[in-house]
Parts: C-alpha cells; sequence; structure tokens
C-alpha cells in the first residue's frame, strides 16, 4: 500500500480525517495550478491575437466576444488562485467539523471554477446582436457554487487559531 501522506510514511496510522484533508489539499493543488497554467496559456493566446489583429477577435461587430473571453480569462486566473489558497486553508484551520465543511466547500469551488469562466467562454462563442450565446446562462450558477464555497470556508476560519 502507497503511502497517502507524511504521518503514514513515517509508519504511524492517520485517522480517516487527516488522510481526506490531505486528499482534498492535493487536488485543490492541482487543479489550482492546472488551471492557473491553463488560463495564463488562453491569456496568452488571446493577446497574440490582439497582436496580429484578428479581425475576429478585434473588429467592433465583435466586441462582446473580446469582452466575453477577456473575463473567461481573468476569472479562471483568479479562481486558480483562489484553489491554491483554499489548499492552504484546509491545511491551516483543521478543526472537529473539518470534515463536512470540506465536502462542501470542495465541489462548489470546483463547479464556481468551471461554470464561471466557461459561461464566459461560451457567451462569446455565439454572439446574437451583441449580446453574449446562451452560454452566459452558466454564470448565476457558478456564481451561486463560488458564494457558498466562500461562505462556508469563512465561517470555518472564522474565530480559529492557526495550527501548524
Amino acid at each position: 500500500m502507497r503511502p497517502t501522506d507524511d504521518t503514514e510514511a513515517k509508519g504511524s496510522a492517520a485517522p480517516a480525517a487527516e488522510s481526506g484533508k490531505s486528499t482534498c489539499m492535493r487536488r485543490h493543488m492541482r487543479f489550482g495550478w492546472w488551471s492557473l497554467l491553463a488560463f495564463l496559456s488562453f491569456g496568452i493566446v488571446l493577446e497574440v491575437m490582439h497582436g496580429l489583429k484578428i479581425g475576429w477577435y478585434l473588429d467592433v461587430d465583435n466586441a462582446t466576444r473580446r469582452l466575453m473571453w477577456t473575463l473567461a480569462h481573468a476569472h479562471g486566473t483568479l479562481l486558480a488562485l483562489v484553489h491554491i489558497g483554499f489548499a492552504l486553508t484546509v491545511h491551516t484551520f483543521p478543526g472537529p467539523d473539518d470534515q463536512q465543511w470540506r465536502r462542501t466547500a470542495s465541489p462548489c469551488l470546483i463547479g464556481a471554477s468551471i461554470l464561471l469562466p466557461g459561461g464566459f467562454f461560451l457567451g462569446g462563442v455565439f454572439i446574437y446582436g451583441g449580446d453574449p450565446g446562451i452560454g452566459i446562462l452558466l454564470l448565476p450558477i457558478g456564481a451561486l457554487l463560488l458564494l457558498v464555497a466562500v461562505f462556508v470556508t469563512a465561517r470555518n476560519a472564522a474565530g480559529r487559531d492557526c495550527s501548524p
């Protein structure tokens, strides 16, 4: 059996909560760093299209597309950093209800990180008379998931001392 964290590697058995905590931390660190790479790369592609003066992206008729894709890039990049911060929060603020708040906040944060930038991106793929496409309808769901994740995490962190 392969050890899942430093405690198990040293030979002592870690409680299930610690194993879940370690898994959650690794999941969000991986998700954060890979999505940061993806959204920074997307930003570079947008800059290249701007630099090469690609009409499909820069023409006045496509201002909505440019705005939607810029928002997708910005939100995706910011949420990637939020994942890294969330992983550090999971490590920093343990508690007796540790497992429950993680089970709520973690999938909400992942869902928000897919739906928010995805909605902006899809909203910019098809533009109807200057309005974003139907993909923009993903935004309210993503925003709600993000609010839930942040609220649950902030509530868990409130009034707790940091522990090593």
